[in-house]
């Protein structure tokens, strides 16, 4: 695909490279803002930029806008497309800039460039009679586009600001064929029915309610979850050497200053006065470690001290960017902290890589690494953070495990480790990380005394595994699309009654089975058989057993596996056997 760029040249650009996907979505963002402004001619544009895995588009309509209008815009955009028109690239001064929006009636790019220097060289991109101020890159013409889809319809304040006017947001996406777009629809409706506040309803997992947005309800299946994937952590941590502690939801403000989230961190925090000094809910759990750490002297002999906690954490998220269990104001992180000597530094990052890949790989996800480097809002020396970066670099070379830099994105005290999962449709999410810290220690200064009889300053690393538990079960739910393995589901085995006769019989199953540590359910409602089947079925429960009058006789069950079917009928220590070799 030819691509124009800001400088006016050509290149080529596969869509599979960054630049190329970017050009090819960026320049169907301009196709519909020309579509629209064909269309509705009152209307004014704001911004489109491409997104990952598509577009979108902010618009200032003088009419109710509707998802209704979409096919009307699309038909537009087909006819843009088969018109082949040239992207000719252009610049000129503000001031001209400035004269070509007032004359197009476009308040909000008057706006932008309002903000410009003076003598910024504004760059405009042409397609016909629409004219969009624009750096670009671009495709050549309209008829690259051969596969496009507009997507939904939402709303948006301009600049991300409350206090501005509401936009309306059509959000879209574009393919250079239409398998590729056919393939994105589809994994799309397929991810719409592992949606997590669908499925967690459904299930009975969690809940979220109007007296507490970002707040999620955990019930009691949702709960029994959130414990089994807890009891997993507990066990592999201890495995490991980790010591568990917890520390104080809320701190005072010395505490917040000494460590630099009040500076660096004070806009999502939850604050209060008791007896007259400011504290606040902890956001995260490491200064509270911190203080644990310094309760007593430490030799180097003691270290590595690897200290676990569980910790509940509040954070001010906006409104607009929760997302059910996804993005929340309150949250359980794993969290753990590793206090080691400088050449302890290569090992304990290579333990907790392999931790994590444990993990992850338990539960059937693949991941991608990237390396995050020093932001703009940061603290330390230059020395410390290149000392830092190059002992995760070096980790990462030493396990051969490849990893993409993302420049400027690391925590404002140290670089990070981020770990990306893959989940069964293809989607990424960032969960795990390891941040190496140099900052903190000195900020508490904290100590322990070496082999050489003298003080020095330990280094400190911050991981967490599952990132957020309520997340990490989020994430779950849409991989798995509620068909949890069997160690992890929260019912394990429904019994069903054939009527009301059996019921004693599957009262002393369910016994004999709670014996065994398997959690059970009986649905002794006074249904039909088929009926009672169809609903554990749809409550994804692992092995549905049924008991009638043979059953109770012979003192066996009717088996029927979630994604077997019928399974025949056998002894309980059959049963058992199945189970065992599934991992219970």
């Amino acid at each position: 695909m030819k691509i124009k760029m800001k400088d006016g040249s050509i290149q080529e650009a596969a869509f599979e490279e960054e630049l190329g996907k970017n050009a090819f979505r960026h320049t169907t963002a301009h196709i519909l803002a020309q579509a629209v402004k064909r269309l509705y001619p009152n209307t004014k544009c704001a911004i489109g930029p491409a997104i990952a895995d598509g577009f979108y588009y902010d618009f200032d309509f003088d009419f109710p806008f509707s998802e209704e209008n979409l096919a009307e815009i699309e038909a537009e955009m087909k006819n843009i497309i088969k018109q082949n028109l040239q992207l000719r690239h252009f610049t000129t001064d503000r001031a001209k800039a400035l004269a070509l929006m007032k004359e197009r009636n476009e308040p909000y790019k008057m706006e932008i460039l309002a903000a410009l220097p003076e003598d910024e060289e504004i760059s405009f991109y042409q397609q016909g009679e629409y004219l969009e101020m624009c750096a670009g890159p671009h495709a050549a013409y309209t008829s690259a586009i051969q596969a496009f889809r507009l997507l939904s319809v939402a709303g948006a304040y301009w600049r991300g600001d409350a206090g501005n006017k509401m936009l309306t947001r059509i959000y879209g996406t574009s393919f250079p064929d239409n398998s590729m777009l056919e393939d994105y629809i589809n994994r799309l409706e397929e991810a719409r029915k592992r949606d997590h506040r669908k499925l967690g309803k459904e299930l009975g997992l969690f809940t979220l309610l109007e007296e507490g947005p970002g707040f999620p309800f955990f019930l009691p299946k949702g709960l029994l979850l959130k414990n089994l994937l807890i009891d997993y952590w507990r066990k592999i941590h201890t495995r490991e050497g980790y010591v568990e502690i917890s520390t104080p939801i809320m701190l005072n403000r010395h505490l917040w200053e000494t460590s630099g989230h009040w500076e660096h961190y004070r806009e999502n925090m939850y604050t209060t006065v008791i007896d007259e000094t400011d504290y606040a809910i902890k956001p995260m759990n490491c200064p509270g470690g911190m203080l644990v750490y310094k309760m007593e002297p430490h030799s180097y002999r003691e270290l590595p001290l690897r200290i676990g906690e569980l910790g509940l954490i509040h954070r001010n998220e906006k409104s607009g960017t929760l997302h059910g269990l996804m993005r929340v104001r309150c949250c359980t992180q794993d969290d753990a902290h590793i206090f080691m000597t400088p050449n302890q530094i290569q090992d304990e990052i290579k333990g907790v890589v392999r931790l994590i890949d444990e993990v992850y790989t338990n539960f059937g996800f693949k991941y991608h690494v990237e390396l995050s480097t020093r932001p703009e809002n940061s603290i330390g020396s230059d020395e410390d953070w290149e000392l830092a970066t190059n002992a995760l670099m070096s980790a990462l070379d030493h396990m051969e495990l490849p990893y993409a830099v993302n420049e400027g994105d690391g925590a404002f005290y140290g670089p990070k480790i981020d770990f990306h999962l893959e989940d069964s449709i293809g989607r990424t999410w960032q969960c795990g990380t390891i941040q190496l810290d140099f900052q903190l220690p000195q900020r508490f200064e904290a100590e322990y005394i070496g082999e050489d009889g003298n003080k020095h300053r330990p280094i400190m690393i911050h991981r967490v595994v599952f990132g957020s538990i309520e997340r990490f079960i989020g994430i779950l739910i849409e991989h798995y699309a509620g068909r949890f393995p069997l160690w992890l589901s929260p019912v394990q085995i429904k019994i069903v009654p054939v009527s009301d006769k059996y019921n004693d019989y599957a009262r002393e199953l369910k016994q004999s089975l709670s014996s065994e540590g398997l959690r059970c359910e009986i649905d002794s409602r006074a249904e039909k058989i088929g009926y009672k089947i169809r609903a554990a079925r749809l409550e994804r429960i692992p092995y549905i057993l049924v008991a009638g009058e043979r059953e109770a006789e012979n003192g066996t069950v009717s088996v029927r596996k979630r994604d077997e079917g019928d399974l025949g009928n056998m002894p309980v220590s059959r049963l058992l056997e199945l189970l065992r070799e599934e991992g219970i």
